[in-house]
């Protein structure tokens, strides 16, 4: 059975990988970190935690 602490580890991470590679100069590092904040997301996605969109109401 998975731990709900390590979902919201893995939900952290993603939002900090992101807010890191928002913030870096434009170049292949910054592709590369939103790549793998993208495969975070991803991951804490398929493991059933839920990123709200921007600009819309949540459901």
């Amino acid at each position: 059975m998975k731990s709900p602490d390590s979902d919201r580890d893995l939900e952290v991470e993603a939002t900090e990988a992101l807010k890191v590679a928002r913030s870096m100069p434009v170049g292949s590092a910054k592709s590369e970190a939103l790549k793998k904040a993208g495969l975070l997301r991803r991951a804490a996605d398929a493991r059933g935690i839920i990123f709200a969109r921007r600009g819309q109401p949540p459901k």
